[in-house]
């Protein structure tokens, strides 16, 4: 037999021998082990749904607030606003997403634009955001059908529309080609629909939209008078966040004297730092306690069948089983029995969790679009754990094994 194969079979007999005590014992086995399967599923389950839900909420928040950071600039003039001192509060907040060369930044009108739009049912007025193409990522938008802005449609002739269910079904868009329908005011313009969101935290039976800046712009979509300058989103890494806040606040408040300018992070990372802290310390502590609790069940059953079988150990080591062998074979049993009980548990936590209704973890206003899958981490953290405390609660019987004298115990 290879030197390299003679280990692993060792291992593979000692495995098969430890199931085969584990099933010779197994009522006494499965009653010490209905605690660790309950504290595995319960720890198990209960990761998994946090880890499930903080990214149900994460994902949710990002959609509403931004990335991880997504830092906001507002500039708003002292006095009157008027389309000269938005057009100066635009070029100073662009010039300063250029000047630290960040990727993804765009400007948000200051508060959605009335606009007339000519349905085939009547007029109505309709709330039009302005945005830029790059709000799409930013904000993990996912249109239910059709797309988001391209940086091709900056260039189109008449507006782009990405607007709600409510908007769609009036002007008859199922995303298979593009709908068309007439804004009113002063310069009436034919836009294009060309894809349907459902933004977070707004009314889906009241038609709502959004606009590019650009073509907001170019076909007076946008009052500032109304609306007020846009601001400035920015995504930055979150290392970088606290410093730029900073630097921000003071080189947009330079270019703009008589201007009120705040600069702050709109994420929503603080409040989900602190549900990770929960996750992390809250929930794992009450399941090592709990897998604790189940650990001492298994440590008495190992104790009381290593006396029960203290005649069986001597005889095998009067016929030359050394020590590590022994104490190895009963230690198996304890994590060969643990680790099918923690197999179980995870099975189940995955056949429960799987089919759980997520929804009910959102809260309201937010909407469920991607269900996340079951974490794999939790199901490796707790078959790990289950193991882990087998070999934990089966070390104090097998010294107690080794340390059987030969003569005694063949006496006993």
């Amino acid at each position: 037999m290879s030197v390299l194969l003679r280990p692993l079979v060792s291992v593979a007999a000692a495995l098969v021998e430890a199931w085969g005590e584990v099933r010779v014992h197994r009522a006494r086995v499965v009653l010490s082990l209905v605690g660790v399967f309950l504290a595995v599923f319960a720890m198990t389950t209960i990761t998994a749904v946090g880890g499930m839900g903080r990214q149900l909420l994460g994902e949710s928040f990002e959609r509403s607030s931004g990335r991880p950071a997504t830092l906001q600039v507002n500039a708003y003039p002292d006095g009157a606003v008027t389309a000269g001192s938005t057009e100066r509060v635009v070029a100073a907040l662009r010039e300063a997403a250029e000047r630290h060369d960040v990727r993804w930044s765009g400007l948000v009108s200051g508060g959605s634009a009335p606009v007339v739009v000519r349905f085939a049912a009547g007029a109505q007025t309709v709330q039009l955001t302005g945005v830029d193409a790059a709000y799409g990522v930013m904000h993990r938008v996912a249109p239910e059908s059709g797309r988001w802005f391209t940086a091709a449609d900056e260039e189109a002739f008449s507006p782009r529309l990405v607007v709600n269910g409510a908007f769609a079904e009036r002007v008859g868009f199922d995303g298979s080609a593009p709908a068309t329908v007439v804004l009113g005011g002063e310069r009436p313009v034919r836009a294009t629909v060309v894809g349907v969101v459902s933004p977070p935290y707004s009314d889906p039976a009241v038609p709502s939209g959004f606009v590019l800046n650009s073509a907001a712009a170019a076909w007076g979509l946008v009052d500032p008078a109304w609306s007020g300058p846009p601001s400035l989103e920015l995504w930055v890494p979150e290392a970088d966040a606290e410093a730029l806040t900073a630097l921000l606040q003071s080189e947009v408040q330079a270019a703009l004297p008589g201007t009120s300018v705040s600069v702050w992070r709109a994420d929503a990372g603080g409040e989900l730092g602190v549900l990770d802290l929960v996750l992390a310390y809250g929930v794992r502590g009450v399941g090592v306690f709990a897998l604790l609790l189940g650990g001492i069940g298994v440590l008495n059953v190992g104790l009381v069948t290593v006396r029960q079988r203290i005649r069986e150990i001597g005889v095998r080591r009067s016929f030359g089983a050394t020590s590590g062998r022994v104490f190895c074979a009963v230690l198996l049993e304890s994590v060969a029995a643990t680790a099918a009980a923690g197999a179980l548990a995870v099975a189940l936590s995955v056949a429960l969790v799987s089919n759980a209704p997520l929804e009910l973890l959102l809260p309201a206003g937010l909407t469920l679009t991607d269900v996340p899958a079951y974490p794999v981490a939790a199901a490796v953290e707790g078959f790990l754990a289950a193991t882990a405390v087998g070999a934990l609660a089966g070390l104090v019987p097998a010294v107690v094994a080794v340390r059987a004298q030969v003569v005694d115990a063949i006496r006993y």
